[in-house]
């Protein structure tokens, strides 16, 4: 006879509990967003009205029209993220594919103190890197161009992008590589058409924690790099609703959710990967 599935096992209380835990996790997860929204919904001059009512009254999305207005050029700050995070997710993942392999495959001197300096990299805030940043983006010559917040993206991003994919790499079987050195084939040859196919979820995760992570933290190196409008991008768009006298929160909350929705819907049409990628290995053949 089957056995039944283990969550049947639970008595009603430990459902209930399991199921309370989940909902307070998910509450605390999703609040911020829920309020963020609301605000959005919000006439300016009710935002800070007394006595607060969650639900907003005389709610509209009128925020969502005006936010173009108050900040002139806000579809531009989109597309530069966009483009920005694009060209900095295809520049990690043509360097961290071989480097994960060569990892996760060979053993060589100092691999281990590699790895540890990767994970170092990941240690530092990009605020304390900021003026030899600036000294060798000028040396380069790209400051006031896309570059600028490319190179930095690419450098910050590549320890984290490594150390996930080697760890995907270390769960394929060897016996496939060595299969093909008996049959000729090269390590190169071994990589593009043996490990990739097999490798594509984990590849998918550190696509798109990449392009999440470059979306995400283009602020200050854009403020410190760049003063060009036409270069900016997103976050710097958003602080444009910062004013002298007040903050327009209504449009602010507006544009945030207008702003992040390439993201979210990256991630809505990548789920079934990115599941595939985070779960795969987790249970060994």
């Amino acid at each position: 006879m089957s056995q039944p599935a283990m969550i049947n096992r639970y008595r009603w209380y430990e459902l209930v509990g399991i199921y309370a835990g989940i909902f307070v996790f998910l509450s605390f997860i999703l609040s911020p967003f829920v309020e963020g929204f609301l605000v959005s919904l919000k006439p300016l001059g009710l935002l800070f009205s007394s006595p607060y009512r969650f639900w907003p009254e005389n709610g509209s999305f009128e925020a969502y029209r005006t936010m173009w207005v108050s900040v002139p050029g806000f579809a531009r700050y989109i597309f530069n993220s966009f483009l920005i995070s694009t060209i900095v997710t295809a520049v990690v993942l043509v360097l961290v594919v071989p480097s994960a392999y060569a990892f996760a495959r060979f053993k060589f001197r100092g691999s281990g103190a590699l790895l540890a300096a990767f994970l170092a990299v990941n240690m530092f805030s990009g605020a304390v890197l900021l003026i030899p940043l600036f000294r060798l983006m000028r040396s380069l010559g790209v400051l006031n161009t896309y570059f600028s917040m490319i190179v930095p993206g690419v450098a910050f991003l590549i320890p984290s992008g490594i150390w996930l994919l080697r760890t995907y790499m270390m769960r394929i079987p060897r016996e496939l590589d060595e299969a093909a050195f008996v049959d000729g084939a090269s390590h190169f040859y071994t990589l593009r058409r043996v490990i990739l196919p097999i490798a594509m979820p984990g590849i998918t995760v550190v696509a798109i924690t990449t392009f999440i992570g470059s979306y995400a933290q283009q602020f200050i190196f854009a403020l410190t790099f760049n003063s060009k409008t036409e270069y900016m991008p997103l976050p710097i768009g958003l602080y444009a609703y910062f004013g002298r006298q007040e903050v327009i929160w209504n449009e602010l909350m507006a544009a945030s959710f207008v702003g992040i929705a390439p993201a979210v819907i990256l991630i809505f049409l990548m789920q079934r990967y990115l599941v595939a990628g985070l779960t795969a290995g987790a249970v060994k053949q």
